[in-house]
């Protein structure tokens, strides 16, 4: 028989060489035709005394990348018309019926009878490393580059295929509970020490050694379904069971604040399903993962983190007529914390970087930034020496303007002053080819009053990078009135070259990102002047699935920073642009008390020296409260949603400023660039998913309360009397080819 994502072949020895290779992917993902084809394998080489052994392998770089998420998203769809039509119970069924398929899939391989080894060729994630998991053998090609891991927790789902089973069965449980909350991957050489695989091969032999192990009378049953089969850990309720899941739990709640019902199934499931014999423990299993695909944080977060994140990535806004560009040298002009980081992470990704500053000493100080850091990764063993030298050879510190005659892109990351940069950009100009791009990486300044000082205002851009550059994935590409697609298509090129997230926004003081953040941490200003503790300003935002408080991004972005970006405002916009109380605090703090954040280790935070404790919150802050609340007084709820809805509510003015074109990048920019609470999906899914109009009426509600901060616009004001939503309203254009 025949099959469209499998090869099947049996050799003479009788075993069977199952090749997984979906036509026209670069990569093996979970969909519904491999699910049946491999069901259909398991049921032929199961029937057929012929074959003694399986061996399933994959004929691309990488075994498998996971389930296809926009099945699941389908199989929500179904749910919903089959609610519709039959109700609640029928819908239920349907789905988890649908959703277990896969389950009994990978079961059947495990009670077959018949020895199945999995010669992992390269990447196995999710779905495709459960696979491996119900092999009764599981061997890996050597290779630095290989992850394994089960990262569905990270788009609000959790393994479903037996990985919350089968994991605590092979590995002790603190080590399961972290490969599965946490979804990171780990390397071939972890997952062996792990037990998660058996053995470790050069590439050229692996197939081979599959192969050695079926016809060396490899056993055809996996090690829980053997009698006598002990836990890793021991039984739940032993004395090393009791005193790890007590503990998993308090550890959990610091984690999640019980934002992700992902992450409380997998407690659940690991919980009860080791107190139960594997079929039991795989249904149990099912029913929750059922249960989470329902939530609308599974639905959030599949849409916001998994689909719209890989169809900007893929280039859904990148203008369709232009044709490919690669940068091969690109200069930076400014080697400062920022110019420096952008210009190390260009070399990263293998392009020529000329790190241009006002003298030598200056450009050389941006060039042992990039050393700094690989340096690091070195110790950490995430890099070889030979890749610091390679990456530093492509690193050109000069004061030279010169230089910039043979680049394809010029990123300008100067200090952030509108005169200088207008000087950079004249001194840059006399040496640029005439096709170059010229971008700013700014994160206030107006791009098109920026581009008024730029002889040629349809190539210039503007390109803002979030700190610290090396781990934050997002960028904003900001189009001024007259920047041409030429000049968006190659941004956007260059910001895929490296690596990193694109969102495409229109002009305006901020842009997006900082918008929204800027309403963040001004409202943790506003609770701290009402006289709400300082502990529960943090705690509360925290708790509302803020990465962190508002008081703690203050000090990090830096108090004078902040003072600094609201008398600019003011300048320009006049004494109603700003809030005066705040403008006192952050006076008092920054000019009186010389508190400037972490950067002089005194803000809200007073911070220890390196290495010598955590830390905590200044003392006098109560002192600069006009008044103290009694926290037993305040409502948690409340403090929580205002956190939220403020950031919301800037989101929404961004759509109808029609800075925000397109809602997945709302979504999307919003929890890479600030990490708005990434269980509701992002800004503007946090209002979708509450309903338009419930959102408003809190808005309104808090409005009468707080202020003119919380008045909802009249764009949202608009699609709540029509029960309209964003991703309804503002359908996201379809990804170009």
């Amino acid at each position: 028989m025949s099959y469209k994502n499998f090869k099947v072949e049996t050799d003479s020895d009788g075993i069977a060489l199952v090749t997984w290779d979906i036509p026209g992917r670069s990569m093996n993902v979970l969909d519904e035709t491999s699910t049946n084809e491999l069901d259909a394998i398991v049921k032929a080489t199961t029937a057929d005394a012929a074959v003694k052994g399986i061996v399933i392998t994959s004929a691309k770089e990488a075994f498998c990348a996971g389930a296809d998420l926009s099945m699941l998203e389908g199989m929500n769809q179904a749910y919903a018309k089959v609610f519709k039509e039959q109700g609640e119970t029928a819908a239920n069924q349907m789905l988890f019926d649908q959703s277990r398929r896969f389950s009994q899939v990978l079961r059947s391989i495990e009670i077959s009878g018949k020895p199945w080894a999995a010669a992992i060729n390269g990447l196995a994630l999710g779905g495709g490393f459960e696979i491996t998991l119900c092999c009764h053998y599981r061997v890996a090609a050597e290779n630095p580059k290989t992850r394994l891991g089960l990262p569905e927790v990270k788009v609000g789902l959790f393994p479903g295929a037996g990985g919350t089973q089968r994991v605590p069965r092979l590995v002790p449980p603190q080590d399961a509970m972290t490969i599965l909350l946490k979804g990171d991957p780990v390397t071939v050489e972890k997952a062996k020490a792990l037990n998660l695989i058996h053995a470790i091969v050069p590439a050229a032999d692996l197939i081979k050694a599959a192969k050695d192990w079926i016809k060396g009378g490899g056993k055809a049953v996996a090690p829980w379904d053997e009698k006598g089969f002990k836990l890793p850990g021991g039984p739940v309720f032993s004395k090393a069971g009791m005193m790890m899941f007590p503990a998993g739990n308090a550890i959990y709640r610091r984690e999640t604040y019980d934002n992700y019902p992902a992450a409380r199934a997998i407690m659940s499931c690991v919980y009860e399903g080791l107190q139960l014999p594997i079929d039991a423990a795989l249904r149990v299993e099912s029913r929750y993962f059922t249960s989470v695909l329902r939530s609308k944080e599974a639905a959030a977060m599949i849409r916001s983190l998994f689909l719209s994140m890989q169809e900007l990535n893929k280039g859904a806004r990148r203008p369709k007529d232009v044709p490919p560009t690669k940068a091969k040298k690109i200069a930076v002009i400014g080697a400062g914390f920022m110019g420096a980081s952008v210009g190390y992470v260009s070399a990263r990704a293998g392009l020529d970087v000329v790190l241009i500053d006002r003298d030598q000493e200056s450009a050389d100080k941006g060039k042992a930034h990039a050393q700094k850091v690989i340096e690091d990764q070195i110790k950490k063993g995430r890099a070889k020496p030979a890749d610091a030298e390679a990456l530093l050879a492509r690193i050109t510190a000069t004061a030279d303007y010169a230089s910039l005659e043979d680049v394809d892109l010029v990123i300008e990351a100067v200090f952030e002053d509108r005169k200088v940069k207008a000087e950079t950009f004249a001194k840059a100009q006399q040496y640029l080819k005439p096709d170059v791009i010229f971008a700013s990486n700014t994160s206030t300044l107006p791009i098109t009053s920026l581009a008024e000082s730029f002889r040629d205002q349809g190539k210039f851009i503007g390109i803002h990078f979030f700190s610290p550059v090396e781990k934050m994935m997002l960028v904003e590409i900001i189009l001024g009135k007259n920047t041409g697609d030429v000049a968006l298509a190659t941004a956007l090129d260059y910001v895929r070259q490296i690596g990193k997230t694109p969102i495409v926004v229109n002009d305006s003081r901020g842009f997006f990102a900082n918008r929204c953040v800027g309403r963040y941490v001004a409202e943790g200003n506003e609770m701290f002047l009402e006289g709400v503790p300082p502990a529960m300003i943090e705690n509360c935002a925290k708790m509302a699935g803020m990465p962190v408080g508002p008081l703690s991004l203050s000090d990090e972005v830096a108090l004078d920073l902040g003072l600094k970006i609201m008398k600019a405002t003011e300048a320009d916009l006049g004494p109603n642009a700003i809030n005066p109380d705040q403008k006192k605090l952050m006076v008092e703090m920054v000019e009186k008390q010389g508190r400037l954040g972490r950067k002089n280790s005194k803000g809200f935070y007073d911070y220890p020296e390196k290495g010598k404790g955590q830390k905590s919150l200044w003392p006098g802050l109560s002192a600069l409260q006009p008044k103290q609340l009694d926290p037993d007084t305040l409502d948690i709820e409340e403090l929580k949603q205002r956190f939220l809805v403020v950031q919301a509510v800037e989101a929404a003015r961004t759509v109808e400023d029609h800075v925000i074109t397109d809602p997945r990048e709302a979504d999307v920019g919003s929890i890479l660039g600030f990490g708005f609470a990434p269980f509701t999906g992002g800004t503007l899914s946090y209002i979708d998913f509450m309903g338009t109009k419930k959102f408003v009426e809190l808005c309104h509600k808090l409005e009468a309360k707080y202020g003119s901060r919380f008045t909802p616009p009249k764009l949202l004001e608009e699609m709540a009397a029509k029960g309209e939503t964003f991703y309804g309203r503002f359908a996201p254009k379809k990804a170009a080819a």
